[in-house]
């Protein structure tokens, strides 16, 4: 069955319905996603701790947004 046959009688379904099925969607794609975590493997995770580069560059978009913003 594909998505296009999928959207009519979701579309039909109540609202409390939808927020099941989204549920049910989401709890799919997170198991698909941890079978993908091999065990006693090491994953490199960003974090914002140290990032200056990233908060100087925000402070700049920032300033020039409130520039134009001013104008």
């Amino acid at each position: 069955m594909t998505l296009t046959e999928i959207i009519p009688s979701l579309k039909q379904l109540s609202s409390q319905e939808k927020l099941k099925a989204i549920q049910f969607l989401a709890s799919e794609l997170a198991q698909e996603n941890i079978a993908q975590i091999e065990p006693n493997k090491s994953y490199e995770i960003w974090s914002p701790y140290n990032a200056f580069s990233a908060e100087k560059t925000l402070t700049q978009m920032l300033q020039e947004h409130s520039q134009k913003a001013e104008k």
